[in-house]
């Protein structure tokens, strides 16, 4: 067994285990925000270690481009998936607002209010 395959393994079980914590943390977190937390930190992650085991087994320029362009894609939606769906939360009230250290998006839409709508 070479270097290369006991990497490729390590980083694949390293992918397996951030998959299997942010599955936890889905189930284990008490509301909305904590589990889009959990759900999004260690996918992104779990993927970048699983794309880098691929890029590592099979170093062609095909493969290694292909790994590129999927994490880049990766990095940009994820975060902002993360912000929409958890705006989206907090504005139909399925956020636990006791667990908020700070609300400062309470503010922003108060000052904001469309004064029509009062």
């Amino acid at each position: 067994m070479s270097a290369v395959e006991v990497t490729v393994g390590l980083l694949i079980l390293v992918s397996a285990f951030l998959s299997m914590a942010a599955g936890i943390g889905i189930i284990r977190f008490p509301d909305v925000l904590t589990r889009l937390h959990a759900a999004t930190k260690p996918q992104v992650l779990g993927l970048a270690t699983v794309l880098l085991a691929i890029a590592l087994r099979a170093p062609t320029w095909g493969v290694i481009s292909t790994v590129i362009v999927i994490m880049t894609f990766q990095l940009l939606t994820q975060p902002m998936t993360a912000h929409m769906l958890g705006r989206s939360a907090y504005r139909t009230d399925h956020v636990r607002r006791d667990l908020l250290i700070e609300d400062d998006l309470a503010r922003d839409i108060a000052e904001h209010e469309d004064p029509a709508a009062r």
